[in-house]
């Protein structure tokens, strides 16, 4: 058996070879709870006093540090006593004050965003979800009863189906990386993808009911705790395993090393007191990742003792790539075809030189495709496809195909439509003016269904918004290198659409005197009212969407247009977008619903409003004695 000091100098080893990952599985189960959860003692920390704050002219309340949990909890005391009213009343009082504050970031009248904020922090939520389960039942008290039950199945069904099962995950993750150069992300849905997750989570429920039934005796609840130690790396390993074999093995594993467990726990204490001191900051970024590296060699060492013993249910312990990687001969053997199409010989395109090949090679454009640049890209299509078992075929990651349970395999069907690929000038303009349209009818069928009327969007007068269609465009092209990996393109999208958004809104203005063409003051996470948090994650989705699946199927469709009529389509739809850009220059499209100046709040203008047409109230709203800014145009 190995000493304690050895498991942990093999467990910094394999938290520096895999520092990064460690951490994100450590604090990821200490957001959700399911371990380290006093690790975030920082993020608990609040503006108190004020003074610092209010010295910038700022106060807690407007940065959302006032405590509106416990307004939160004085409305659901008055549903609890069965008044009903006073929790709608008390709700739409902080609902009302929640949509006044005036952040120029964290706007709260405006937006999904804002919307989801506010109706969390008053209760407004809870109010009205327990007054249409009373409206059906008939009964306040039994709707509340009804909407409390459903609270409590709900927060069970979050502890057992991610709690209860990430502690296994994170055991996996570490196990892999012990043994592995890498551990790819997809590997936190291992359970989901052996169909396991169900099962894991049965198991851990069970083995938990076990120990809590214990906790009822004197010292019983502190000795199952190591006896039930090994359970879920025992899961992690195998998920398969039955629910009693699992527990039963864990506590033969455990005979005699309860102690050397328990000191081993003990060995972290100055680590523990070091994270009081910096408030959690060195548990989230050495402590806990250390701590999980060093009981992952525990387990190493005990299941191997446990299997030189022929300890009973270790036969259970079958995960042999788990520990060793496997012999070339038999990665191969398992992953020939994806070694097969690695092997073969690349496609490139090495023909095209000069500002031709520059295009290509750097943003994935064409002048004109060849049956040699369609060869290209389907073999790149190819080499997508195997791209995640190639690490395995190479022996640096877990070899998926040679776990006991098999994993199912699924061809995600951008896979089939080869989104890596090359895009020719002419399909690129035909994908600027449908992009350009299609923000258009967006635009416009918003408008007309949040105020019932049809405007037409845009400072053009065609159908067609440029700046959709010039961000269509952009992330095909300037993003192109990052098209391999969906992460960074979303990332990269967001920022690219957020620049192109916030730097098209200031020209504008500039351009046309001051009129400011969308406007999102009010909204959640926004700059300047330029651009704003929900607005990103709408162009981050979208442009996902346009990269892996709807430029690749426009492109499809484009390719059956002969060549000729292609051009000609292409010229005939850029003279007249630009005959609309030279008219709309002098007579830009503007009226209700398009602009609204720069140098008027958007409360401001929308007061104007009132006293032209004579209106009590703004429409949709409560007249309430207050002005509550309405967004002008999107």
């Amino acid at each position: 058996m190995l000493t304690r000091k050895e498991l942990k100098k093999k467990g910094k080893r394999s938290l520096k070879e895999h520092y990064w990952i460690f951490v994100a599985v450590c604090l990821i189960a200490s957001f959700i709870s399911a371990e380290f959860a006093d690790s975030l003692t920082f993020s608990h920390l609040q503006i108190s006093g004020g003074d610092a704050v209010e010295a910038e002219g700022v106060s807690p309340e407007d940065l959302g540090t006032s405590d509106w949990k416990v307004e939160f909890t004085d409305v659901l005391v008055d549903l609890f006593m069965g008044d009903l009213e006073g929790g709608k009343e008390k709700s739409q009082e902080r609902l009302q004050e929640e949509q006044e504050k005036g952040t120029a970031v964290l706007g709260r009248t405006q937006g999904v965003l804002a919307k989801f904020v506010n109706l969390i922090t008053s209760g407004s939520i809870v109010v009205t979800v327990v007054a249409a389960v009373a409206s059906v039942t008939g009964s306040e008290s039994l709707g509340l009863v009804l909407v409390i039950l459903a609270g409590l199945l709900f927060f069970f069904a979050f502890w057992y189906l991610l709690q209860n099962v990430y502690v296994v995950i994170s055991r996996r993750i570490v196990l892999e990386g012990r043994c592995y150069e890498k551990v790819p992300l997809q590997r936190f849905a291992y359970l989901f993808r052996i169909r396991r997750w169900l099962k894991t989570a049965r198991t851990m429920f069970v083995t938990w009911l076990f120990q809590f039934l214990w906790t009822f005796t004197i010292i019983g609840g502190v000795i199952k705790h190591y006896s039930y130690f090994m359970v879920p790396y025992i899961v992690a390993e195998n998920p398969d395993i039955p629910t009693r074999q699992a527990i039963r093995l864990s506590r033969r594993m455990m005979k005699g090393h309860k102690w050397q467990c328990f000191v081993m726990e003990l060995s972290f204490l100055g680590w523990d007191l070091l994270g009081v001191v910096t408030l959690g900051l060195s548990n989230v970024f050495y402590r806990n990742p250390y701590q999980a590296a060093a009981f992952s060699e525990y387990y190493v060492e005990l299941r191997r003792l446990a299997k030189e013993a022929g300890l009973e249910g270790a036969e259970f312990l079958n995960d042999r790539y788990l520990f060793e990687p496997p012999a070339p001969e038999v990665i191969r053997e398992a992953y020939q075809d994806v070694i097969a199409v690695m092997e073969a010989p690349q496609a490139t395109l090495d023909h095209l030189t000069g500002w031709r090949g520059f295009l290509a090679k750097n943003f994935g454009v064409l002048i004109f495709r060849t049956q040699r640049e369609r060869a290209y890209e389907e073999n790149q299509a190819a080499r997508v496809r195997v791209e995640s078992l190639a690490e395995a075929a190479a022996g640096r990651v877990y070899p998926t195909r040679l776990y006991p349970i098999p994993e199912e395999q699924r061809r995600a069907m951008v896979e089939t439509i080869h989104y890596i690929r090359h895009y020719t000038v002419w399909s690129l303009v035909i994908q600027f003016f449908l992009f350009s349209f299609i923000g258009w009818l967006w635009e416009v069928s918003l408008h007309l269904i949040t105020d019932g009327v049809f405007v037409n969007r845009g400072v053009m007068h065609g159908p067609w918004l440029p700046i959709y269609g010039t961000g269509g465009v952009l992330i095909l092209t300037l993003l192109n290198r990052f098209r391999r990996h969906p992460v960074a393109e979303f990332t990269a999208t967001v920022v690219m659409c957020g620049t192109l958004e916030y730097f098209t809104s200031y020209f504008m203005e500039l351009m046309t005197g001051g009129t400011r063409w969308w406007d999102y003051s009010g909204y959640f996470l926004n700059l300047h009212g330029r651009i704003c948090a929900e607005g990103l994650l709408v162009f981050g989705v979208g442009g996902m969407a346009i990269v892996y699946l709807l430029a690749p199927m426009l492109d499809n469709l484009i390719q059956k247009i002969p060549e000729k009529a292609l051009a000609v389509l292409c010229a005939a739809l850029l003279v007249v977008f630009a005959a609309d850009a030279l008219y709309s220059q002098n007579h830009p499209n503007t009226g209700e619903g398009i602009t609204a100046r720069a140098d008027i709040p958007a409360w401001e203008t929308a007061f104007l409003r009132r006293e032209e047409t004579g209106e009590t109230a703004l429409p949709g709203r409560k007249e309430t004695g207050q002005e509550v800014p309405r967004r002008k145009n999107a």
